[in-house]
């Protein structure tokens, strides 16, 4: 032993490290007594390298004496990190803790324009009677917006609505959803039943004020099969009526006049509010005007490929905004578009 360093024997290196582990207060100081001891530099890998200079019977007794030494301090170090482990989780714990006891957040969450909510639960409505949804485009061609629709450009009907035309009078903005019907039977090379509702938005020259806005929403729906009748019609605006304003509700049709469809009808509904008795609602007549309608017109039908002595429908058109003003008691139809975040939370949905 007398060729050793007598300052580096495995006992000692023994005690100096387990000194050392017992020490150490961090990950990081483990991590230095670790470099220091137990790696490829450490101290007891020096120790190995020094059996090569001993004499051959005194191998066995030092190696036993360094491998003892290292299981020692290997033992020592792992108990060290695991207890430095836990120390240092349950310090991050407890300053990460929630006190619940305390008011959570709120973060405010948003709600459905009642808007959307009415043009949600008819197409609901119309989908579960087995109708289509068509949705068309804004940007309409006065053929399409106006004449298939039996509003041709010297017809009287046209001074009830102005319109929106872009650059010309052949391109326009649509002021109705029944633009979508005239491109669906035309596009039917072979003419088959038809079922479809077109939701969206329309534009009409207007001045905005509580009632009106120069742009709304329609919801316009078209039905054409062999023997289509009024009655068909009836039947499908009643269960529209009672769906939309409840089971007690009925409704009753008015003879008018819409160029593209004949008869046509205006239908009224039952007042939700009174039960028919009259109130401010229903202005005392304890009817409350909600849509029109009627039975699509055979110029119509003839025009967009479809032979009315063949085939017949009907035809009807909503307004969102009506409706959704009746059911929610909203006053002015500008509160749709104002973007309010009060108005909206008065409207959570189902």
């Amino acid at each position: 032993m007398s060729e050793i360093n007598e300052n580096l024997t495995p006992e000692s290196v023994q005690q100096e490290a387990l000194a050392e582990i017992g020490k150490a207060q961090s990950a990081s100081e483990l991590s230095e007594v670790y470099n220091a001891f137990l790696s490829k530099k450490g101290k007891l890998s020096q120790l190995m390298a020094m059996m090569g200079k001993l004499a051959k019977e005194e191998k066995a007794k030092f190696g036993k004496a360094v491998n003892e030494a290292k299981q020692a301090i290997t033992e020592a170090f792992a108990k060290k990190k695991e207890e430095s482990e836990k120390k240092e989780l349950s310090e991050r714990l407890s300053k990460e803790k929630i006190d619940i006891s305390l008011p959570g957040y709120d973060f405010g969450v948003g709600h459905i324009n009642p808007y959307y909510q009415v043009i949600d639960e008819v197409t609901d409505v119309f989908v579960s009677m087995g109708y289509e949804v068509i949705g068309g485009t804004e940007v309409e061609s006065d053929h399409f917006n106006f004449e298939l629709l039996n509003v041709p450009k010297d017809h009287p009907s046209r001074d009830m609505q102005d319109t929106f035309y872009l650059g010309n009078v052949e391109k326009l903005l649509r002021t109705q959803t029944s633009a979508a019907q005239a491109h669906t039977m035309l596009e039917k090379e072979v003419k088959t039943p038809i079922k479809m509702i077109s939701p969206g938005k329309v534009y009409r020259r207007d001045d905005d004020d509580m009632t009106h806005s120069h742009q709304f929403a329609q919801i316009e729906g078209l039905v054409v099969d062999k023997k289509v009748s009024l009655s068909d019609l009836k039947g499908t605006l009643e269960l529209f009526a009672k769906k939309m304003f409840g089971e007690k509700r009925e409704i009753r049709l008015r003879s008018s006049y819409f160029p593209f469809t004949e008869p046509s009808v205006e239908v009224d509904v039952s007042c939700f509010n009174c039960g028919g008795k009259g109130c401010a609602i229903c202005k005392g007549s304890g009817w409350i005007e909600i849509l029109g309608a009627g039975m699509v017109n055979p110029k119509v039908l003839s025009d967009c490929g479809y032979d009315p002595n063949e085939w017949s429908g009907f035809a009807f058109g909503v307004g969102v905004e009506r409706v959704a003003m009746l059911r929610y008691g909203i006053d002015d139809i500008r509160r749709f578009y104002q973007n309010d975040v009060r108005f909206l939370k008065d409207f959570k949905g189902e």
